[in-house]
């Protein structure tokens, strides 16, 4: 078996592969391509399994292509959608693009000395100059409208019970998919194309026009799409939000404790997808994991190595640390580590309240900051009396009655938490 479909194999990387795809992977140094559309200026967890495949691509001496769908990006893939998608304008399509090339860039080695070094396209580059007629000419000749309507993504969109049907915008996506993929082997030498499972039909809609077009041959590869053990879609906080690579759209705290909360079934499964970890490493990880599950030491793993590929060891430190406060025993001083962001998505949720950075430059009575100032307890006798029951905390750290709230007790230059008991938490904002 080829070495790269082999690593592939063991991760469970591999779905569908078009007959002759592993001889010419080990005939010679290949270009291959993965295209990402851009339907937002950040890419998600749903988007790794296909950058990984590019990483794997050139970790096994391959040349590969990511592909920014600044064309296609205007129409949107039908593919596994129930009804067409908003169609975007320019300037938003070109602000999401140049966030994904940023992104893209943190995995693939574009100046590489072995010669394969990757490549970064955008489709619009070569189809804004494209005549509707041309088009419809030197490409839609070649390609039956029977050949489209057999694809799955047509199929199962025209047989609906919506009766949404198919706009010919979204009927055209799979020829201009098709397109590129000809446009990449004329011009970049491109003989791959891989994939999720559901992309299928318009990589091999591809591969024909290669064939009737270019007089060549092209190759296909998809890897199966990710859910999880109980089928549920992957990807999703438990709130249903996106996980974004992007950290200002999903802190790196928040990134961590997703992969740190996965299910040890998923997790086993995903220590091989996610990371780069050789398999004996993996193996020994989930044997001790099974012997021991309760350290997660699998999950602990997984949310180390995925952090740092798309964040940093910094940002992961960070998020350790913000972890440790949350669920272990932190201090105020551990507390003042966190920058703003990091501090506000730990507790994200919990309730607010502002008061002027003027109100503790004298120093602010604690009573004061409990009740009066912010309600987060309902009147100051309230506050004494939980205060003389050393039930109150201010940045994790007990209180009594005669305590200042001052400049020196602020996270971040900013932030106070205040707490009663284990679990009832405020955030005092100092502007």
């Amino acid at each position: 078996m080829n070495p790269l479909i082999e690593e592939l194999t063991w991760r469970g990387l591999v779905h569908n592969i078009m007959p002759g795809t592993e001889e010419q992977l080990s005939k010679e140094m290949t270009s291959g391509y993965v295209g990402f559309d851009p339907t937002a200026d950040s890419l998600h967890v749903g988007s790794l399994v296909p950058i990984f495949l590019l990483v794997h691509l050139q970790r096994h001496g391959h040349r590969p292509i990511a592909l920014v769908g600044g064309a296609t990006g205007f129409i949107g893939d039908p593919t596994g959608k129930a009804a067409e998608r908003s169609l975007l304008d320019e300037e938003t399509l070109n602000k999401y693009v140049a966030g994904i090339k940023a992104q893209l860039s943190r995995f693939l080695d574009f100046d590489s000395n072995n010669g394969n070094s990757a490549v970064l396209v955008n489709n619009y580059d070569w189809m804004k100059n494209f005549s509707f007629i041309d088009f419809a000419r030197n490409v839609g000749k070649h390609i039956t409208v029977n050949y489209m309507m057999s694809k799955d993504s047509v199929k199962s969109r025209l047989s609906s019970e919506s009766n949404v049907g198919m706009s010919f915008t979204e009927f055209t996506y799979q020829l201009i998919q098709g397109y590129d993929f000809l446009h990449l082997y004329q011009q970049y030498g491109a003989k791959l194309q891989m994939g999720g499972s559901d992309q299928w039909g318009n990589i091999t809609t591809g591969t024909e026009l290669i064939r009737r077009i270019g007089g060549g041959e092209g190759f296909a590869f998809t890897c199966p799409l990710t859910t999880k053990a109980d089928g549920t879609k992957f990807g999703k906080s438990e709130g249903g939000e996106n996980i974004w690579l992007d950290k200002k759209r999903t802190s790196p705290y928040k990134f961590y404790q997703f992969w740190l909360n996965q299910a040890d079934s998923d997790a086993e499964r995903y220590i091989r997808i996610y990371t780069f970890l050789e398999k004996e490493a993996i193996d020994d990880l989930i044997e001790r994991h099974r012997q021991e599950p309760h350290l997660r030491e699998l999950q602990r793993k997984l949310a180390t190595e995925i952090t740092i590929l798309v964040h940093g060891v910094e940002d992961l430190h960070k998020a350790e640390k913000a972890s440790q406060v949350l669920f272990g025993k932190s201090t105020s001083e551990d507390l003042k580590e966190l920058d703003g962001d990091t501090f506000l998505s730990v507790f994200e949720g919990v309730p607010q309240a502002t008061i002027s950075k003027e109100d503790i430059e004298a120093g602010l009575n604690i009573v004061e900051a409990l009740a009066e100032k912010t309600s987060f307890l309902k009147s100051n006798s309230e506050a004494r009396r939980e205060l003389k029951a050393n039930a109150m905390s201010v940045n994790k750290e007990k209180i009594g009655e005669d305590f200042v709230l001052t400049t020196e007790n602020l996270i971040a230059d900013k932030y106070v938490l205040l707490q009663k008991g284990k679990k009832n938490y405020f955030i005092l904002i100092v502007e």
